[in-house]
Parts: C-alpha cells; structure tokens; sequence
C-alpha cells in the first residue's frame, strides 16, 4: 500500500512539473519562432512539434525497454533532437537577458525533459514490478516440466501394471485380468492392454 502511494503521489508530481514546463516551454517557443517570421497557425504548431518529438520518441523508447528489446536508433536520434531544440529555443528566447537570463529561459525546457525521463523511469519501474509479481504459485510447473512430470507419472504406472502382471503369472491360478489392473491402477483398459501386448513379446 505504501508503495502504491508512493508511485501515485510520485507520478503526479512529475506530471504537474512537466505540465507547467511545458507551457512555459511552449509559451517561449512561440515567442520565438513568432519573432523570427513565423505568425498565425504555424507559430503555434512548431513548437509543439518539438515537445511532440521528444514525447513520442520517449514512448518508442519506452515500449522497447518493456519488451526487452534493443531501441530503435531513430528513436534515440528524435529524442536526441527534441531535447536539443526545446533547450536551445528556449535558451535563444532569453538571450536578450545575457547568460542569467538564457538559463533562466532554458529551465523550464530541462525540467521538462527530466520530467519526462523520470515520468518513463517510473512506468518501466511498474512494469518491471508487475512482471516481477508471480501470477502462478511459485512452485508451479512450466508446460515443458509438466509434460515431462506426466510422462513420468506414466511410466511408473506401467512399471507397477508390469510388476503386478508379472507376479500373477507366478502366482496360482490364472494371470490377473486387464479389468483388475485398470482398475487398481487408474489406466484404461486399452493401454493395459499394449503394455501386456509388450510382456507376450518379450
């Protein structure tokens, strides 16, 4: 339970953090490409293309790292460039200010990054963690293993139908009848059949 609370409270945490650095994120990237000719749609839409990149490239590289498989190099290079271009568009915005002033710009760009990365760290932690939990009783068996116990079982049921025929044989009286060892043993009467089919021929 504690756990449980800890990932929630921890999860929106994260997500508040990257929603307000996302607007103030965008907000200076629309500053800046308005600045720079762009106006109307198009000074709204390229800036989120840039955080788009970075999210979709961070769902790409999450979704591998569940499926245990290696993340796809276009998805390193798109992440790679989002981060690139959401900080250094928000440097740019605060260069007017000096250096104080481009790092003061550019935080909301790394806060949002980091958000994201702690955002995807987390579900991989979930995810890793639900697997980790057994659906099934610890103990319990593979279908391989299963087959083979059963086989097993088996064939100790045919060494034991063996060993009982063989001892009636010597016994006094006649052999004892297929009906009596499938019914001791639990086999069906065909099987018992081949197995003392196997004894006549050896």
């Amino acid at each position: 339970m504690a756990d449980r609370l800890t990932r929630i409270t921890t999860a929106l945490a994260v997500l508040l953090v990257a929603t307000v650095a996302a607007v103030i994120s965008y907000r200076h990237a629309y500053e800046l490409v308005r600045t720079h000719g762009e106006t109307g749609i198009t000074a709204r839409l390229v800036p989120i293309t840039v955080d788009g990149l970075i999210w979709a490239a961070s769902m790409v590289v999450l979704d591998a790292s569940r499926r245990k498989q290696p993340v796809p190099t276009l998805a390193k290079w798109s992440l790679g460039v989002g981060i690139v271009a959401t900080i250094g568009a928000n440097v740019a915005h605060g260069l007017n200010h000096g250096p104080t002033g481009s790092l003061v710009s550019a935080w909301p760009a790394l806060a949002l990054v980091g958000s994201f990365e702690l955002l995807m760290m987390l579900t991989r932690n979930v995810a890793s963690s639900a697997q980790a939990e057994p659906g099934a009783e610890p103990n319990s068996l593979t279908p391989d293993e299963a087959d083979s116990d059963r086989s097993n079982v088996e064939l100790g049921s045919e060494d034991a139908v063996l060993a009982d025929y063989l001892a009636s044989l010597s016994g006094p009286g006649r052999p004892i009848s297929q009906r009596a060892l499938s019914e001791r043993h639990g086999i069906d009467r065909r099987k018992i059949r081949q197995i003392i089919a196997t004894v006549a021929q050896d």
